[in-house]
């Protein structure tokens, strides 16, 4: 049975971190990962989840299936941090399922979606994250792309999107990033986001929402503002979201997928489906992350605790922005990096060549990858002076 097949080449990104692991240089910075790493250049545990997990630990009465939608009280508290105090949710319009983080979410909606039109196209932006691709199109769903991300100017191509975004045919589905876009950093603004959400009203086409970094961008409200903008405006929505980054819980695999529907029975009907897909996948999600989210979500003194937690991380991320552009001007380069201090998130591409960016790795042990994406939260106190440098030499 095995003698055909064939190796599948090792994914770019694990692979910069193994090259980067087996580097001796003490020099070596990796910003390929995409990670939180704080200042020493670790991915902490948040003291929030730490306290929850010792009482989770004391008062866990049983490892008994939780059933295919997962933990409930994670499934409302979820819905809850996306849309707030959104009237859906007093319409009883969504459903919110548990499922093994979100990338395990971006495949039950891609099931979802080719149950509900056997000939489902999904749009996703250019560029978009790598897993985007692959996780619909190995389900039979044709991906097509619009224009997203201008990398001769640096800056959203909207009007390229709002094109090609008119072209498309009712029924469709279009991937949005909702905050901190990977891999460009380049977010809508709220005036964008209302301009998007109009078009697929006219147009008919549903909104599949990827809101990996809620809180990551310029907070947990602001990151929001477009799926509620369209939760409101649309009768249908799709949306997967992921607590590894903002609660630090990428092992435990913890994430969700959203379904808002037009009505109450609609989404009823649309839970019915998303929950028989789970069944024909993994059957049951993982426990532990969500207990862990709905433990703090539920306390005041833990969810404040969160709160001041993650702007930590957010502000480190601003903060690293701008300190690259910084250091960049201190040792004398002449091209305009400011854009990356108008971006969000975990990511940016830095606009070198490919060429540069092998410079960078064979000569000065710095690894990201060939599109000289990096990820920002891999730029440190302790490495950003020998990093800008390097950048410079290189691309004088």
């Amino acid at each position: 049975m095995f003698e055909h097949l064939n190796a599948q080449p090792a994914d770019p990104i694990l692979g910069l971190l193994t090259a980067c692991n087996q580097d001796n240089n003490p020099n070596k910075v990796d910003l390929g990962v995409g990670v939180y790493k704080d200042d020493l250049g670790h991915t902490p545990i948040l003291q929030c989840v730490k306290t929850a997990e010792i009482f989770r630990t004391e008062n866990e009465m049983s490892k008994v299936y939780i059933g295919p939608a997962g933990d409930s009280g994670f499934n409302t508290q979820m819905t809850k941090l996306i849309f707030g105090e959104h009237n859906i949710i007093e319409q009883n319009r969504s459903r919110t399922i548990s499922t093994p983080g979100g990338t395990g979410a971006l495949r039950v909606a891609a099931e979802f979606i080719k149950s509900c039109k056997n000939d489902a196209r999904i749009w996703v932006s250019n560029p978009t994250w790598a897993n985007h691709q692959s996780l619909f199109s190995s389900v039979g769903i044709k991906v097509e792309a619009y224009p997203y991300y201008d990398y001769e100017n640096k800056s959203l191509d909207f009007d390229g999107m709002m094109t090609t975004l008119s072209q498309v045919s009712a029924g469709d589905v279009v991937l949005l990033h909702a905050c901190c876009h990977n891999p460009s950093g380049m977010d809508l603004t709220q005036e964008q986001w209302q301009q998007v959400t109009a078009l697929a009203k006219d147009k008919g086409f549903t909104p599949l929402i990827d809101m990996a970094y809620q809180g990551f961008g310029q907070g947990l409200e602001q990151d929001a503002f477009g799926p509620r903008l369209m939760a409101n405006e649309l009768p249908e929505l799709l949306l997967c979201s992921s607590c590894s980054k903002n609660f630090g819980l990428y092992r435990e695999r913890i994430g969700a997928f959203t379904i808002v529907a037009k009505s109450s029975s609609s989404a009823d009907i649309s839970l019915s489906v998303a929950l028989s897909v789970v069944r024909s996948i993994y059957s049951m999600p993982p426990a532990h992350g969500a207990a862990l989210v709905n433990i703090i979500l539920s306390s005041d003194e833990l969810k404040q605790q969160w709160y001041n937690e993650l702007a930590v991380m957010r502000d480190r991320i601003a903060h690293n922005r701008h300190l690259l552009v910084e250091k960049l001007i201190t040792n004398g380069v002449k091209q305009d990096f400011s854009f990356i201090t108008r971006q969000s998130g975990m990511f940016s591409f830095l606009g070198i060549t490919p060429e540069q960016v092998v410079s960078l790795t064979n000569d000065y042990s710095i690894y990201m990858v060939d599109s000289s994406r990096i990820s920002i939260a891999g730029i440190s106190h302790n490495n950003i002076d020998y990093l800008a440098k390097s950048i410079s030499e290189v691309i004088k």
